[in-house]
């Protein structure tokens, strides 16, 4: 599968597909066409994955919302839920490892242990709330 383009409009339904990787990039960014290649080589292997490109330049709201300071960033996503964010160009070999270990993680486990995170930072507002007696 080819890349695709993210922008504010589509970024949504990019992220909760199944697997997502989103490269942030810039056309001034000399690792982000270094880069650009690789990406698009590993998009090509595997048409059960969104590759998709968000331009920070032409989606700057966008980037501004997830805090990309550093390009280029990779975000991975499975089913909605970041699992990879790193700033700096990947060689093939890593890239394609990455890519085959957001294939094999264990979903359920995932879900589980955000479910856990969820209900501990529920406690602790819950906590923070609740008024103290003296």
């Amino acid at each position: 599968m080819a890349t695709v383009e993210a922008n504010e409009s589509n970024f949504e339904s990019i992220v909760t597909s199944d697997i997502a990787i989103v490269d942030a990039w810039a056309s001034w960014c000399g690792p982000c066409r270094a880069f650009a290649p690789t990406f698009e080589a590993e998009s090509e292997k595997h048409d059960d994955i969104v590759f998709a490109k968000l331009d920070t330049e032409a989606n700057q709201g966008l980037a501004a919302a997830l805090e990309i300071q550093a390009i280029p960033t990779l975000l991975a996503f499975r089913e909605g839920i970041l699992l990879y964010r790193e700033s700096g160009a990947l060689p093939p070999t890593a890239f394609a490892d990455l890519v085959q270990q957001l294939k094999d993680i264990d979903m359920e486990q995932v879900r589980k242990e955000v479910a856990a995170q969820n209900a501990a930072a529920d406690a602790e507002a819950a906590d923070t709330q609740s008024p103290t007696q003296d």
